[in-house]
This record gives structure tokens, sequence and C-alpha cells, in this order.
């Protein structure tokens, strides 16, 4: 007999906030191109006054996107932390490459967490530089 077990209401929470924060960014203006062009705008004090028009969206998104920049951040490292390799103590014939596995898990390394980190944080985006 198969039942199916009641979503646990802690993961419906979590997901519900993380999609809702994915949907408000993805809603959002990127600021990208603009960020290398007002780099160049920086004033005496450091600051570069601008005047823009901000979409409803965007004031959603900027309202909130320094914190839940600083909870992804944290998270990141908390999930680090967690999930990091440890030799898996077999006999191996290859002494410089022992078998590893994740500590927190236990799946081989690199665990399937590690791996989703890896491929979602692991490519550096292009840093803004000022014009030479």
């Amino acid at each position: 007999m198969n039942i199916e077990r009641a979503e646990d209401p802690q993961r419906v929470r979590l997901r519900e906030r993380l999609e809702s924060i994915l949907l408000r960014t993805e809603k959002a203006t990127s600021w990208h191109d603009e960020a290398a062009h007002l780099r160049g705008l920086v004033n005496h004090e450091g600051y570069v006054p601008i005047r823009a028009r901000l979409a409803g969206e965007d004031l959603d998104f900027l309202a909130s996107s320094r914190d839940e920049l600083l909870v992804f951040a944290e998270l990141g490292l908390r999930l680090l932390d967690l999930h990091q390799p440890r030799d898996a103590g077999g006999i191996t014939s290859d002494t410089a490459h022992p078998i590893l596995r994740c500590r927190s898990c236990m799946w081989r390394w690199p665990c399937p967490t590690f791996r989703a980190m890896s491929e979602s944080f692991g490519a550096q985006p292009a840093r803004l530089t000022e014009p030479a």
C-alpha cells in the first residue's frame, strides 16, 4: 500500500518564499548594462546622482534585494560547510586519490547538493570595471 504523505509545511513555506523571490527578481529590470555606464559618473563624494524611472516591480525588488541577497549568501555558506568531501575510508589501490564521500549526505563526492551549488554559483559573472 502506497500512502502519499502530506507535504512538510516548512518546506512548502520555504519553496513559496524562494519562488516569490525568483518571480520578483525576474520582473525587475536589470541594471547590469547601466551600471557600467554609471560607474564613470561617480562624483568627488563617491556618489552618482541619478534620475530613473522605476516600475513598481523594480521598487519591490530594490526594497528587499539586499536583505535577500544576504540570506542567500548565508545559505550558500552554510550548505558549503555541510557538504564537503571526506575520505570514505575504503581500501583503494590509488592512495593519491582516495574515494571521497560528502560528510553530510554520504553521496560520492561531489554530491548532488555541491554539484547544484557549483552549477548555480560557480560561474563568475563579468566584473564591472571602470573604463580605461
